[in-house]
């Protein structure tokens, strides 16, 4: 029996399910840094985490200045094409993107937040 590409859709989980297994499932470097995002920690802001944008789920969300922090590991430099298509669609949704390498995370979290807060008071 063949299958379709509409039966193999049928398996793909919903974007909604991936945030939600990939809030379960997240790394040191997501999880260092929501300790210091969540609860209006950092600027007062809300962020999100894990959060359905259209077709995508980006790690870190403030819809109220529209920014998103995206996490990339190792993985990513193999995924280089799929990221720019991604920050290309958010971009045209009227959302600036911010990147960051895991290890810049674990390694140097004021620096993280110290561009994170010029990345946002640039646009201002």
């Amino acid at each position: 029996m063949t299958s379709t590409l509409a039966d193999e859709h049928k398996h793909q989980p919903l974007p909604r399910d991936d945030a939600r297994r990939l809030r379960r499932e997240q790394s040191d470097a997501e999880y260092a840094l929501w300790t210091q995002l969540r609860a209006r920690r950092f600027l007062g802001l809300k962020f999100r985490r894990q959060h359905q944008m259209g077709p995508y789920v980006v790690d870190f969300c403030c819809i109220d200045k529209q920014l998103i922090i995206e996490f990339d590991g190792s993985q990513h430099q193999d995924q280089v094409v799929y990221d720019e298509k991604r920050t290309r669609w958010l971009n045209a949704a009227g959302f600036r993107v911010i990147r960051f390498w895991n290890h810049d995370v674990l390694l140097g979290m004021e620096d993280v937040l110290d561009r994170a807060e010029q990345f946002l008071t640039s646009a201002q």
